[in-house]
């Protein structure tokens, strides 16, 4: 059987790195093996990136910064070389992953090409929008917009059944979505003494010490600004480690000065090897993730394939799939008890042990099935196509 081409688009790429970049990166990687695959992604403006290490092709166009925000826009249509390229590759389905500049050239060329389009609904865009214009009539006319865009597609999927509701309901999306889940590339360690002896000597912790854990964008809108305000609480009785950087990391930074945090919190910096960003998910007692924002955060898939718990805020969408002090946890949306809520999961370790071994069995899914599953969907779009 002849391999299909496939086209993926996304709006940023490595060498930044984001939940949806890491999910393009998987989806490709995997797709590789049945078909011909191509990432269409910008340049990252001043960064140097080797696409030749990847089994895929990554086809970039020029972009510029823009300093208010963590990402480059991209300008597809400015770069002529980049649309030559793409109508070179002869694409029999398309698959967009933001809905700006690079998806909208995606439906495009799927429109003009008579192809089948999918789209993932990775963000709560409106609260994007809101955070960047101040404005709730921006917001509301940009988040029309992009819905406008989703409906020109064939299918939208999406991560659960909250982020379903949330198009159908608040951004007036009509069509059906279909729920695909996220899941992780990283495997359970084969040796956790190892993995907790390096991020012990890394950061010169004590091995008898619990570590708090946050993994992601040093960015507000994952709440950050809750995590640091209940170690005030929690009277500096753990270390917090922050992997990733990101835009707010000098408020973060300012505001851990300011409540006399310096000498517990920890600043790792971006991790781009996989294995030692397993081991910070071994070391940690228990991983932080406060975030209203995230869908279905990659995060704390990670945590789970190292048995190591999250605790979230309540209706966090991200955290549809988990079950309350089952396979995870839940604290209200205030330092308080985010901080009272972490004293008494460390109070049970019977209860904890057991959190930890579920949050592995119910939650830690593995790309490999899935892309599997998302493979035989897209066939059946360009058979439905074809006929």
């Amino acid at each position: 059987m002849k391999k299909i081409n496939i086209g993926l688009f996304i709006d940023t790429f490595y060498p930044m790195i984001d939940g949806v970049i890491l999910v393009v990166d998987n989806y490709a990687k995997r797709l590789s093996k049945y078909a011909n695959v191509y990432v269409f992604a910008p340049r990252i403006p001043h960064e140097k990136f080797d696409d030749s290490k990847f089994n895929y092709n990554v086809i970039r166009c020029n972009s510029i910064d823009i300093f208010f925000l963590d990402y480059a826009l991209p300008l597809p249509d400015l770069d002529k070389k980049f649309k030559r390229k793409i109508d070179e590759c002869n694409l029999d389905i398309i698959h967009i992953h933001s809905p700006a500049t690079l998806g909208n050239v995606g439906i495009k060329y799927a429109k003009k090409n008579n192809i089948p389009v999918v789209a993932t609904l990775h963000s709560q865009y409106k609260q994007d929008f809101l955070r960047v214009t101040h404005s709730k009539i921006i917001s509301n006319i940009l988040t029309k917009h992009i819905t406008k865009l989703f409906e020109k597609c064939d299918e939208c999927w999406t991560l659960n059944k909250d982020i379903e509701r949330v198009f159908h309901d608040e951004y007036g999306y009509t069509k059906k979505i279909r729920i695909i889940n996220n899941a992780t590339d990283m495997t359970p360690s084969t040796n956790r003494k190892k993995s907790i002896e390096r991020i012990n000597k890394l950061h010169s912790i004590n091995n008898n010490e619990k570590v708090l854990l946050f993994v992601g964008r040093i960015n507000r809108l994952k709440n950050i600004d809750l995590i640091i305000n209940s170690l005030v609480y929690l009277k500096i009785k753990y270390k917090m480690l922050f992997v990733g950087v990101g835009q707010d990391e000098d408020y973060i930074k300012k505001l851990i000065e300011k409540n006399q945090l310096n000498k517990n919190v920890i600043f790792c910096g971006k991790v781009d090897d996989r294995e030692l960003l397993k081991d910070y998910y071994v070391r940690a007692d228990l991983f932080l993730f406060p975030s209203l924002y995230d869908t279905n955060s990659l995060v704390q898939i990670e945590a789970a394939s190292q048995q190591t718990p999250t605790l979230f805020v309540e209706n966090a969408v991200t955290a549809s799939k988990v079950t309350k002090d089952v396979d995870g946890y839940f604290s209200k949306n205030n330092p308080k008890d985010y901080a009272k809520k972490i004293e008494e999961i460390f109070s049970d370790k019977n209860s904890y042990n057991e959190v930890c071994k579920n949050a592995y069995n119910n939650l830690y899914n593995n790309w490999d099935d899935e892309v599997k599953r998302i493979y035989n969907l897209y066939l059946n779009l360009i058979e439905s196509r074809d006929k």
